[in-house]
């Protein structure tokens, strides 16, 4: 009697059955499913190299083709850009606390960006990305030439808060391709969220994160750019301490919301970039109040005042406050950032003034050292 084949080898010839419709190759074939590997509860792992011009559906095509092999229990992907680093041979010295090496950044990769800045935040929930969406769009609404890198790649909402859901196509000889970014209500766009599933989960270590930076920053044909904004993941990890050693940053704008909590981890971020020689440009507080549309009162759900007590303390700029406001969550929602979509709004407003003080600051400094 026949041996039955074993899960690893079912598992195999089930994605040997996935055509990639492009190639007519399968993706064992195209080497688009590598390090195949089936642990003994069934739970099925491997990478897969997406690039752009790869159909959307063809990662969920994948899982689903492993899923429906019996004895598979759960299916883990790690979905990765082509040539980032390997996660197993993460590259460079392991970092002590207190030994940041000086960052040395390659001019070349930016030549085309007048001014970079980075918006960033100790913590996740504060609002960053919705920061970085309404500067970018207030920058564009001023004549300013702008793009947007989305660099949280483990949140990627700026495709959601610009209401793009295309993808990016690839321009240039082969070795030498670039993705064209794309672009809404003025400002040029990359995100991962562009090359991923509506619902795929970005799983993927430090060293892959750092090399996705790297690639949006160098393989993007991003063109003549007054302003790049860098909307970083929340802390102080890998994708912070990349972009630094990468390029030359004007500044970093850091959003926290009012109670200590959030101002506790800004803090750490703040210190974080101060210690690697970038120059903090201000401190934003969000959701510092919201205005009761029936009686008028302001009620300070989260607190008010904790984000410009922390830049007194900290001796950096206040660059404002933005207050609750429903348009914003309207907006986010709807592809349109609220500097645009509700303009006279008191969050629109605030963004505004936000936004001409960093401009003012990126360019009275500009030449200065950081």
């Amino acid at each position: 009697m026949a041996k039955e084949p074993d899960l690893l080898t079912r598992v195999q010839a089930a994605l040997r059955q996935v055509v990639h419709p492009a190639s007519g190759k399968d993706v064992v074939s195209s080497e688009h499913v590598r390090a195949v590997e089936v642990d003994a509860d069934g739970v099925v792992r491997f990478q897969f190299a997406l690039s752009p011009e790869d159909p959307g559906a063809i990662v969920r095509e994948t899982r689903s083709a492993v899923e429906s092999v019996e004895g598979v229990t759960k299916v883990k992907i790690d979905v990765r850009l082509p040539n980032a680093p390997s996660a197993e041979r993460p590259r460079g010295r392991t970092l002590r606390p207190g030994s940041v090496p000086a960052p040395t950044p390659d001019e070349r990769l930016v030549a085309s960006i007048q001014h970079l800045v980075a918006i960033s935040s100790g913590k996740g929930g504060v609002g960053k990305s919705t920061v970085a969406a309404n500067l970018a769009a207030a920058f564009a609404a001023a004549g300013k030439r702008v793009g947007l890198l989305d660099a949280d790649v483990y949140g990627p909402d700026i495709p959601l808060m610009f209401g793009e859901t295309r993808r990016p196509r690839v321009t240039g000889a082969h070795g030498q391709e670039k993705i064209v970014p794309l672009e809404a209500h003025g400002v040029r766009l990359m995100s991962l969220g562009f090359l991923l599933e509506a619902e795929q989960p970005a799983i993927m270590r430090g060293p892959i994160v750092s090399g996705i930076l790297k690639q949006f920053l160098e393989q993007v044909e991003w063109g003549e750019l007054d302003y790049m904004i860098i909307d970083l993941p929340p802390g102080t990890g890998d994708a912070q301490l990349s972009l630094v050693q990468t390029v030359q940053l004007d500044g970093a704008v850091l959003v926290t919301t009012p109670q200590d909590v959030s101002t506790s981890d800004v803090r750490r971020a703040l210190r974080m970039f101060e210690r690697v020689k970038t120059r903090v440009l201000g401190v934003i507080e969000n959701m510092s109040g919201l205005t009761c549309p029936h009686c008028g009162e302001c009620i300070d759900v989260f607190g008010r005042g904790g984000g410009r007590q922390l830049a007194e303390d900290m001796h950096a700029p206040f660059l404002g406050e933005v207050p609750l406001d429903s348009e914003v969550r309207v907006a986010g929602d709807s592809g349109v950032p609220t500097v645009l979509s509700a303009p006279s709004s008191s969050a629109a407003r605030a963004f505004a003034e936000i936004a001409a003080r960093v401009m003012a600051a990126v360019e009275t400094h500009r030449d200065e050292s950081p």
